[in-house]
C-alpha cells in the first residue's frame, strides 16, 4: 500500500500526491468530473433529457450516463460527439 505520512507541515500536497503516484490519476479524475459536468449543465440549458441526447447520438440512454460518469471510460470522439450533438466542440488544450 502507499505510504500514506506526509514529511512535515511544510509540504505541499501537490508534492504528496505525487510522491504517492496518485497525482495523475487525481488530476485525470477531475478534468473528467468537469467535462461531465459541462456537458450536464449545457444539457440543462437546453433542456435535452438524456433520452433526448441518446437519440440525436443515435445510442441508448445507459451510453450517455456512461458518458456523463467520470468513472467510465469514454473516447474523446464520443465526447467529440455529445458535444456536437450539443452544438458545441470538445476543445483540449496542451500548455
Amino acid at each position: 500500500m502507499y505510504n500514506r505520512q506526509m514529511k512535515g507541515k511544510g509540504q505541499k500536497f501537490e508534492d504528496f500526491m505525487i510522491e504517492q503516484g496518485l497525482y495523475d490519476e487525481a488530476k485525470e479524475l477531475a478534468a473528467k468530473k468537469l467535462i461531465a459536468h459541462k456537458l450536464k449543465a449545457e444539457m440543462e440549458t437546453q433542456k435535452l433529457s438524456k433520452s433526448m441526447v441518446a437519440k440525436k447520438m443515435n445510442t441508448s440512454r445507459v451510453a450517455v450516463d456512461n458518458i456523463l460518469n467520470p468513472s467510465y471510460n469514454t473516447s474523446i470522439g464520443t465526447l467529440e460527439r455529445f458535444a456536437a450533438v450539443l452544438g458545441k466542440r470538445l476543445s483540449i488544450t496542451i500548455k
